[in-house]
């Protein structure tokens, strides 16, 4: 039997119980991301029986040179930067809301929190359902109730109105989960502070841009990083509600990769295509973290 010294022991062991996290990292996570950047080189053949063909830089070159790519480009910018203010904005006055008040703040985190766990493809369908034209219940009370337009409007079936539900999904289903963040930030700020504040005759808006803010900062920063790469992400309501359309002007980045992956089989083109999508999130991740997170104070 192999006896280790107390040293040696404190070394190894805990790489012992690493190893299998480690193993299912790569095999799940690492291999995964070398195969689709291996794919992305070729003209890749999904049978077993015909060979896949190195074209290099080929499928890159395309992409750049791709009109859907832009749209998706541009369509995926406007959700984000449509989704993630909203996002932010909504959950941090819902937080101050819940965190206000005396009584009942489980049964307002509950309900504010409901939307985010619920399935992407239900509400997807439901909100498919309440923007369909002429017969969807959008329609209904904007014509047959408040009488706002005299006809029904095609949301889903004109590029000016098609990211409306989309879009609005995306906020909807989002201001839970930063409003937890933020509630568990603000519940963290020492009282001390905002009654000295209010000692020294700040009102509430003071307070929190003075005191609030600041000190929940790096807060607010993850939560914008994390709501910048969910927006990137976004695919699972843009193909049940548009699938793309009308003529791809409603196509977001993911939902091009699958269409290109899954319907043209090409696994290549849609490889490289994630691949400069995940070089867009990573370059603005990094921008966003060194612009926005302050040197932390010494003392």
């Amino acid at each position: 039997m192999l006896h280790l010294s107390p040293r040696t022991q404190k070394l190894v062991i805990p790489y012992l119980f690493l190893l299998p996290a480690i193993g299912l990292f790569l095999v799940f996570m690492v291999y995964p991301l070398l195969k689709g950047l291996q794919i992305s080189f070729y003209h890749f053949s999904i049978v077993p029986t015909r060979p896949s063909t190195f074209v290099g830089l080929k499928n890159y070159l395309e992409a750049f040179q791709d009109p859907v790519v832009g749209t998706a480009i541009i369509n995926t910018l406007i959700y984000t930067l449509v989704t993630v203010p909203a996002q932010m904005i909504l959950a941090m006055l819902a937080a101050l809301l819940i965190y206000s008040v005396t009584h009942g703040k489980v049964f307002f985190r509950a309900i504010y929190y409901t939307p985010v766990i619920t399935s992407w493809v239900i509400v997807s369908l439901l909100f498919l359902y309440l923007f369909q034209s002429p017969v969807g219940l959008i329609n209904y009370f904007l014509v047959d109730v408040f009488h706002f337009t005299s006809q029904p409007i095609a949301w889903l079936e004109q590029a000016s109105t098609a990211m409306i539900p989309i879009t609005l999904l995306g906020i909807w289903k989002g201001i839970g989960w930063s409003m937890i963040i933020y509630l568990a930030a603000l519940t963290g700020i020492p009282n001390e502070l905002l009654e000295a504040a209010s000692i020294d005759g700040a009102n509430s808006w003071q307070r929190f841009w003075g005191v609030t803010l600041p000190l929940i900062g790096p807060t607010v920063v993850f939560t914008l990083v994390l709501l910048l790469i969910g927006g990137f992400n976004v695919f699972i309501s843009v193909y049940l509600i548009t699938n793309g359309g009308p003529m791809q002007t409603t196509e977001v980045m993911l939902s091009y990769m699958y269409h290109q992956a899954f319907e043209y089989i090409d696994f290549g083109y849609a490889a490289a295509l994630s691949f400069l999508l995940a070089a867009i999130i990573v370059t603005m991740s990094v921008l966003q973290l060194k612009l926005l997170r302050r040197p932390q104070e010494t003392y």
